[in-house]
């Protein structure tokens, strides 16, 4: 079959479409930056249709000639008003399935009674599902709880949190039963219901069901951490409960407040009609700390946020006031070498000079509020357009040659980081620019003060850079 996935730069997508290439289908993948898939090893087999659910006009080429549809697309991460933009999403999407032919729709939903909750989270994945299904196109909607794997957003929320706090004062939602499944019993869910005809929404669960609290210590038991000592306080509201996830975890307050909102529910299979995957919670940890220190295949941060993403943004192609700290440092080493030393910036490999004051940065940001340090890097040399790395986005990657990075903090402006490897005879240069575009009259007073740090940095991060290129020996690929 020919397939349409949607949401393909995401945590569940990124895996999908191997899976399908597997199976035999011809896969076609719906983005907004195209560009951010150039780097995935499947990339030669697939589409890729450039095109965003929210306008119709894109959706209507893209879902031509398909057989059928994976929607996985989500608005959360975009932060307020994230329903709105998930029930305009379904919307189109409904309407150009039909228009486009396609045979059927399926639909990675959400677990949970939302009757009995508060949560706009999932309220809003019920109400997407209601709209895909609302057209003439048969749609199977599978609706998941925590999904437990590498990368995996409910994962890393358990794992930072587990790991971080030997002793925690945790809100009343952590002995809330919960059934979680393992990431790959839901990719065998989605690619086994491409054959299945008619509409039906399929409750999909683990052989497992325990509470929050009792997943966090065998977290620690698979972990080979210490017993964790965990007490409840009814005082902690959901409010409290995700800023204190935002400071402790990778997750941004205005990711982690909708979750917290959907643990206040049992989040356990109940429908006749489910499908319960074969991997134990305590396998399914397993499996996915055993891929942590090599890296991941995909991470919930992958997609960049809907309010904060700006594909094509380069600050020199851009108007208005932009200040500029460029540094060039001539080597001895090749451009592949310099390349290498600066692909692995951020996350565990540290920014090369003062890592104290970026992690003080990632810490200031955090309280504001924003994503911080803590999301990390996905892979620690391997890096890709469009994922995140520490509170930046990758904007632009040319293998060998440029990397170019996007600031996600609370700023007054938006700021940019690239490097970039110029053969030059028998060494290179490494060109090291930073811009900064501000908004408003503290967009200005920010910039000139943060120059006297800027200057004690920037020149010193160049210079280890292109001092780790030349110490490199190896020859490359």
């Amino acid at each position: 079959m020919r397939i349409l996935v949607t949401g393909a730069t995401g945590y569940i997508g990124g895996r999908l479409v191997p899976r399908l290439l597997e199976a035999g289908h011809q896969v076609r993948c719906l983005a907004r930056s195209p560009e951010n898939l150039n780097l995935q090893p499947w990339r030669h087999q697939i589409e890729v249709a450039a095109g965003d659910v929210l306008e119709m006009s894109s959706l209507k080429e893209a879902t031509a000639g398909c057989d059928a549809a994976f929607y996985l697309v989500h608005s959360m991460a975009g932060g307020k008003d994230f329903e709105h933009r998930d029930r305009a999403a379904a919307t189109n999407f409904s309407e150009a399935a039909t228009d486009g032919g396609i045979e059927r729709i399926i639909y990675l939903g959400a677990l949970g009674e939302p009757a009995s909750a508060h949560s706009k989270h999932l309220a809003s994945r019920r109400e997407v599902g209601r709209i895909l299904a609302s057209g003439p196109t048969p749609v199977t909607e599978l609706r998941a709880g925590i999904i437990i794997g590498s990368g995996s957003l409910s994962f890393e929320m358990l794992r930072h949190l587990t790991e971080a706090l030997p002793m925690m004062a945790t809100p009343k939602w952590v002995r809330t039963a919960c059934q979680p499944v393992a990431v790959t019993d839901v990719l065998d869910a989605l690619v086994d219901s491409i054959e299945h005809d008619g509409s039906r929404i399929i409750d999909l669960g683990g052989p497992d069901i325990f509470t929050y609290e009792e997943m966090m210590r065998i977290y620690a038991r698979e972990a080979g951490l210490r017993r964790r000592r965990i007490v409840t306080l009814p005082i902690l509201s959901p409010r409290l409960s995700s800023h204190w996830i935002g400071l402790v975890t990778p997750l941004p307050t205005s990711v982690a407040r909708p979750l917290v909102e959907n643990l206040r529910n049992e989040v356990v299979v109940r429908s006749p009609d489910q499908r319960i995957g074969q991997t134990s919670y305590r396998v399914a940890v397993r499996k996915a700390l055993e891929k942590l220190p090599a890296g991941v295949t995909t991470r919930w941060s992958d997609a960049g946020a809907a309010d904060t993403e700006s594909p094509g943004s380069d600050p020199r192609l851009n108007g208005g006031t932009t200040y500029l700290n460029r540094q060039v440092i001539p080597t001895e080493a090749d451009a592949a070498h310099l390349y290498w030393a600066f692909s692995r910036i951020g996350g565990s490999n540290g920014y090369y000079w003062l890592d104290w004051a970026w992690r003080t940065r990632g810490v200031i940001d955090q309280m504001f509020g924003g994503v911080g340090l803590r999301r990390g890097r996905r892979h620690p040399t391997d890096v890709r357009a469009g994922e995140a790395i520490d509170f930046w986005r990758v904007e632009a990657v040319e293998p060998g040659r440029v990397l170019r990075l996007r600031a996600e903090l609370k700023l007054p402006g938006e700021a940019w980081i690239e490097w970039e490897a110029r053969q030059n005879g028998d060494g290179s240069d490494l060109v090291q620019s930073a811009w900064f575009r501000p908004r408003g009259l503290w967009g200005r007073l920010y910039w000139w003060m943060m120059l006297p740090a800027h200057r004690a940095i920037f020149p010193r991060m160049a210079c280890r850079i292109a001092a780790t290129a030349e110490e490199r020996d190896y020859t490359c690929s």
